[in-house]
């Protein structure tokens, strides 16, 4: 049995922190050290077996003898705060990344993966040995270099899992076909891990691959009884493939919660093996649900330790203060890491800048006026408060100002979670808002020393002629959502297709009009997949390098890619780009130090929006 100081663990999630040489740095140290504090155990992100083998190029790597120190370094800094240390070694396979110069690709097919991808080499008996050898040396290594516990991916569509799934193992030998062939050569990794280390070893399958043709839950059972025979302590539950079903693997918001629960939970009944629950486990309401109605040995946590990471602290009462919840978006993280930055969070500024000074006191006590109170006016005033300022908040309507749009469209309702976490801090900071205009006389004369301007942006409305009825977003809230009324939407960006598809949700004809060559520009990429796949099923058009020329009655005049007459249209709704909203601007300027932030400084995403309310705020 694995012995924690608790039942928590976080999940590996790749940072990309490296610098391309696989070497532990200052930057992966700062931020293990944050979120080791609490937990029981720490899984750094995947470590490469072989520099052939990256998934990203700043990967972190156990290749070779020469990395030990680094190693040791991490280990030695989480075992520091009192958790232990789990190697996760994983070999992609077919999934190595195709545009890192010196990867090689090598599976138990020649087929590439479903979404794209190089072409592998169908392992023959040399690569087949060399693979063993490679996980033998990587856990020879995990123990001289500290870790406590090693942990194998059979999961996710990596290469031990391209032999277990009937859907990629096309082979004809001794590997192939059957059950008892497929699991020959993942056992035979096993083994040779346990041939090389004397740690334990956990493995991570998925319970399903959630597609018609891949592993089912009968048949992990199966490798689960075959794995505790073999004397593996645990086994760590999620679902999905990289290849196939990535959002299952990311576990977006667009995927239920709970299937993973419900996949640990029949494994553990039918194995009588210890069972590590993960999943979008990112409150804690999940916590107490999972400890009710599952009885887990062991719960993961993976993401939401990035967006705050004395998650397991709150949980436990050892520090105080609500817990800032993963919002299951993939944005900041798989976003930041896809984009080179390495991993960030929406909802988290300091993710990624554990290594940086954190927030200090002022030095000069002042008052200040947040005019909106929407992402980054409620992040400016609380780190305004923590820094020891006094801050009122002026907002015209409602905390969280346009964002309280941002969780209605269709799968996004777990957006809402940090509208609640703002309001709940706000409250417990005892932070003053004042609803009602805020004016340049009120300001003035209520004596403050400096004004932040965090009233964000409004909508960009085209010269089209005869344009003259029009809506924006209102069709996302319910009260205001047309039902069977032929729509068109001007605008195929991010906002024009989140309100296309909670329109065609409900039983509109609608239409897309796309100026540019390209929809859905800004939408994160699992939820830009999923969405324009769920458009297409619907049959709803999307008209890409056209413009609205012209509006006459209810017909709507076409030009570009698509020159046409649209008639019989019922309302038009127009989302073609924001502007930045700076009232009050120019009256007090001169007469008052004014510090413009988020959208109304320049127009971006939340997590850019909340990272500049939290760096001004901070410098101030």
């Amino acid at each position: 049995m694995i012995k924690l100081r608790n039942e928590f663990i976080m999940a590996p999630i790749k940072l990309g922190y490296a610098d391309g040489t696989g070497e532990i740095n200052q930057k992966h140290l700062k931020f293990y050290a944050e979120r080791s504090k609490y937990i029981g155990a720490i899984t750094p992100e995947p470590l490469y077996l072989d520099k052939g083998l990256r998934e990203i190029p700043s990967q972190i790597g156990i290749d070779c003898d020469g990395k030990l120190p680094g190693l040791r370094q991490l280990t030695a800094t989480i075992h520091a705060q009192g958790a232990a240390a789990i190697a996760h070694l994983s070999h992609p396979g077919r999934m190595a990344n195709p545009k890192l110069p010196g990867n090689y690709f090598i599976s138990s097919t020649d087929r590439p993966c479903e979404n794209g991808g190089a072409t592998p080499k169908r392992m023959e008996r040399e690569e087949l040995e060399k693979v063993k050898q490679l996980f033998a040396d990587a856990a020879s290594r995990a123990e001289k270099a500290g870790f406590d516990i090693i942990e194998l991916q059979f999961g996710h569509g990596y290469l031990l899992a391209q032999f277990l799934s009937p859907a990629v193992n096309d082979r004809e030998d001794k590997y192939g076909g059957s059950f008892e062939n497929r699991v020959r050569f993942p056992l035979e990794v096993l083994d040779a891990v346990k041939w090389a280390t004397s740690l334990p070893v956990i493995a991570r399958v998925s319970g399903e691959e959630m597609t018609p043709d891949g592993i089912k839950i009968d048949e992990t059972i199966r490798l689960v009884e075959m794995l505790k025979s073999k004397g593996v302590k645990a086994v760590h539950v999620s679902a999905g493939t990289v290849c196939s079903t990535p959002p299952w693997f990311f576990q977006h918001m667009f995927v239920p919660k709970g299937k993973t629960w419900q996949f640990a939970k029949k494994i553990k009944e039918e194995t009588g093996m210890p069972t590590i629950f993960v999943g979008r486990i990112n409150s804690i309401a999940d916590i107490n649900c999972l400890k009710e109605d599952y009885k887990p040995d062991f719960i993961a946590l993976g993401r939401a330790l990035v967006a705050d990471p004395d998650f397991i602290g709150k949980y436990l009462g050892e520090t105080s203060g609500p817990i800032r919840p993963c919002l299951a978006c993939s944005e900041g993280c798989l976003g930041g890491v896809k984009a080179g930055k390495g991993l960030g969070c929406v909802v988290n500024p300091l993710a990624g800048k554990e290594s940086e000074e954190p927030v200090r006191p002022a030095a000069t006590k002042k008052k200040f006026a947040v005019i909106g109170g929407g992402l980054a006016g409620m992040e400016a005033a609380l780190t305004l408060k923590r820094r020891g300022h006094e801050v009122v908040i002026f907002e015209r309507k409602k905390l969280g100002g346009q964002f309280n749009l941002a969780w209605l469209p269709p799968n996004k309702e777990s957006l809402k979670d940090i509208l609640n976490y703002y309001a709940e801090e706000i409250r417990q900071n005892e932070i003053p808002v004042i609803y009602e205009e805020a004016t340049a006389g009120k300001i003035l004369n209520k004596k403050f020393d400096a004004v932040i301007l965090a009233t964000g942006a409004k909508p960009v409305i085209p010269p089209v002629e005869g344009l003259k009825k029009y809506f924006w977003a209102e069709f996302l809230e319910e009260e205001n959502l047309p039902h069977n009324k032929k729509i068109v939407v001007i605008g195929g960006g991010l906002i024009g297709i989140e309100i296309a598809s909670k329109l065609t949700d409900a039983g509109n004809e609608v239409i897309v009009v796309e100026l540019l060559d390209e929809v859905a520009r800004g939408m994160e990429m699992i939820e830009k997949a999923l969405t324009l796949k769920k458009l297409k099923i619907k049959n709803i058009p999307l008209y890409s390098e056209t413009r609205v020329a012209k509006v006459e009655g209810d017909r709507v005049y076409l030009t570009g890619k698509q020159n046409m007459v649209l008639d019989n249209i019922d309302h038009i709704v127009v989302a073609t780009g924001m502007e930045s909203y700076r009232p009050l601007e120019k009256e007090l300027e001169g007469r008052i130090p004014v510090y413009t932030i988020g959208d109304a400084r320049k127009v971006g995403k939340a997590q850019e929006a909340i990272a500049d309310a939290f760096i001004t705020a901070e410098q101030l």
